[in-house]
């Protein structure tokens, strides 16, 4: 699977503008991620991308979410590693996190919208002015972003990553594609 077939199956699949820039966002964290880890970058960043393809056709079902988004992924032929990924990271279904691609998209999928939010409360509304430190200060703030699990977000330890780290990095990969993303 190319990248090229990945983003049609999503604009295929998903209206929501917003919804296309998390993916194209968890994206960008996970090939962060993965030069930093040394790993596949495009299955990485592919995993990210196709994450919650299915969010528009399981209407939001958390039940359903992901077990068809990993079918999808397996029919434009995702490796069983990014299909269990995408699976794992709803943890609705009580799927283990077992491999570091697992924890890695676990983790990033709340850490876009921490980031997109800290974007959108600037005069600017652009990623440009956001500093790492002040997204660990809203990171701190329950309320803000509250959709943006902590929990998850700090699993990044499972992957030897302090949260100061994670945060710099995930910040930096966003800001890498800024444009794509509106901010």
């Amino acid at each position: 699977m190319t990248r090229k077939e990945a983003l049609d199956s999503i604009k295929a699949n998903i209206e929501n503008q917003n919804m296309i820039k998390h993916m194209l966002a968890t994206e960008a964290i996970m090939r962060a991620l993965a030069r930093r880890f040394d790993e596949d970058e495009e299955e990485w960043g592919l995993t990210g991308l196709l994450h919650d393809i299915d969010v528009e056709l399981t209407e939001g079902d958390m039940s359903t979410h992901s077990k068809l988004g990993a079918d999808l992924a397996r029919e434009l032929g995702a490796s069983e590693a990014m299909v269990h990924a995408i699976l794992c990271h709803n943890p609705t279904h009580g799927v283990s996190l077992e491999t570091k691609l697992d924890k890695a998209l676990f983790c990033a999928d709340p850490l876009t919208g921490l980031i997109t939010a800290a974007a959108l409360v600037r005069p600017d509304k652009k990623l440009a002015g956001v500093e790492a430190t002040s997204v660990r200060k809203r990171f701190k703030e329950k309320s803000f972003a509250a959709g943006a699990s902590r929990e998850q977000i700090a699993k990044c330890s499972e992957l030897g990553l302090e949260l100061d780290e994670f945060l710099a990095l995930g910040l930096e990969a966003m800001k890498g594609i800024a444009p794509s993303l509106g901010l």
